[in-house]
């Protein structure tokens, strides 16, 4: 499988209620509205951003990647107003491996509502059917339940505890949950390899 093949002209994937697509700069202002928030960067690797032109610079390396055939972010847009409300990617892909993990942000103001469960759901159909995967897994803090309930909702399972998995800016150690779904739990779960999860 090629990297490059996948990732050359990232497609945009379709849900009832959203759409994932490449992300531009005119996505900047509407990215540092929750990327300045302190309460989305909470459980994330990166820093809560500072000033437009934090989220500025990480949308131009974002395009960088796009350029150069990388791995990169799916935008994830709002289809009802248009909103930019968060990204959502593959933060890892072992080719050799056929082992894939996902990773996802939203806004705060459209958390609670299904939209990260609805656009998991797509990019892990979208790595079963097109990438040739076997394995994908995602992680997160102990502490941080919506993210773990949204990997439950996708039909994945909780593997245990990494403990002391991760660390943060300031070098405080944290736990991680690990969560994976393979492919033959995929199919099983949605009848098919093939599934419009639109419709779940």
């Amino acid at each position: 499988m090629d990297i490059e093949k996948i990732y050359g002209n990232l497609p945009m994937l379709e849900t009832e209620r959203l759409i994932l697509r490449k992300i531009t700069l005119e996505d900047v202002e509407d990215m540092y509205s929750y990327a300045s928030n302190e309460e989305v960067s909470k459980y994330v690797t990166w820093e809560t951003h500072k000033t437009l032109s934090d989220t500025k610079e990480f949308v131009e390396y974002v395009l960088a990647q796009y350029e150069n055939k990388k791995v990169a972010l799916w935008g994830i847009e709002y289809k009802e107003n248009g909103k930019f409300i968060g990204t959502i990617d593959f933060v890892s892909w072992s080719v050799k491996h056929h082992v894939a993990e996902i990773g996802y942000v939203l806004s705060q103001d459209y958390c609670g509502r299904g939209n990260v469960t609805e656009a998991a759901k797509e990019v892990i159909k979208f790595g079963f059917n097109n990438m040739d995967l076997v394995r994908i897994q995602a992680r997160c803090f102990v502490e941080n339940i919506g993210s773990a309930r949204v990997m439950e909702k996708t039909g994945m399972s909780f593997e245990g505890i990494i403990r002391k998995g991760w660390m943060l800016e300031n070098g405080k150690h944290q736990d991680i949950k690990m969560y994976s779904i393979l492919n033959e739990e995929f199919a099983s779960l949605y009848n098919s390899k093939i599934v419009n999860v639109n419709t779940l």
